[in-house]
């Protein structure tokens, strides 16, 4: 391929790693990760709501991995509250988990822009062998790419499984229940998964640059170069 073709291939991964690390970045500090209701069901049971009346008994939700937000309703209107995970959160929540996640965010971000740094230098610089050439653009690529899908993994599991929803609607609450009505990951949780797909296709367009696999390399030629060699 041509050297301009390929300064143009970097470039554009360049540009994409630095995009994915700044979107991780906002990501990492919004509220945006879960949207949800949850339903007040001590106080429907108590009046036998339903229908239209139970829509008096949900309440909404939505957070982030250090803050957020929900409406307490059951019936007297809704009242916003608050609250963070660090350190109000700290004892109810699968803390292991949460703290993985915002570290897997750290790693993602530094490699994202380690990745778009080597890019730009492969672009307008003379690569080395090793972490400057292809080898190092597969491996920060792997990585980064890695990482957001254990951030999904993670935080599904810590959401889904492990109800974190019911847990903080339910945090200080010793008269009311109140249960998940309806839950869905918002934009900051797709950010990261586009993130990941980014990495992924820039580890296509150092293969498309003409870049083999650094791990799959061919044994033929140095069996003939022996050969030669014992014929002289």
């Amino acid at each position: 391929m041509p050297a301009q073709q390929k300064k143009l291939l970097f470039c554009t991964a360049g540009l994409l790693s630095l995009a994915c690390a700044l979107g991780t970045a906002a990501a990492v500090g919004s509220q945006l990760w879960v949207r949800g209701s949850v339903l007040c069901s001590t106080g429907a049971l108590l009046v036998n709501a339903s229908g239209p009346e139970l829509h008096k008994f949900i309440g909404a939700i939505q957070y982030g991995l250090f803050s957020g937000q929900r409406v307490r309703q059951c019936g007297l209107g809704g009242r916003p509250l608050q609250f963070s995970f660090f350190p109000d959160l700290l004892r109810i929540i699968p803390a292991s988990i949460h703290v993985s996640v915002i570290l897997f965010c750290t790693v993602l971000i530094v490699f994202a822009l380690v990745g778009a740094g080597f890019f730009m230098f492969n672009a307008f610089g003379s690569p080395y062998e090793t972490l400057h050439g292809p080898v190092g653009l597969y491996l920060w690529s792997f990585i980064s790419c890695s990482c957001g899908c254990l951030i999904m993994i993670l935080f599904s599991s810590e959401v889904k499984i492990h109800h974190l929803s019911e847990k903080i609607a339910n945090f200080k609450e010793g008269t009311f229940t109140f249960k998940t009505y309806s839950e869905q990951f918002a934009n900051s949780f797709w950010t990261i998964l586009v993130c990941s797909l980014v990495h992924f296709l820039n580890a296509l367009l150092i293969r498309f640059a003409g870049f083999e696999f650094p791990f799959s390399k061919s044994k033929e030629s140095g069996t003939v170069t022996g050969a030669v060699d014992l014929m002289y």
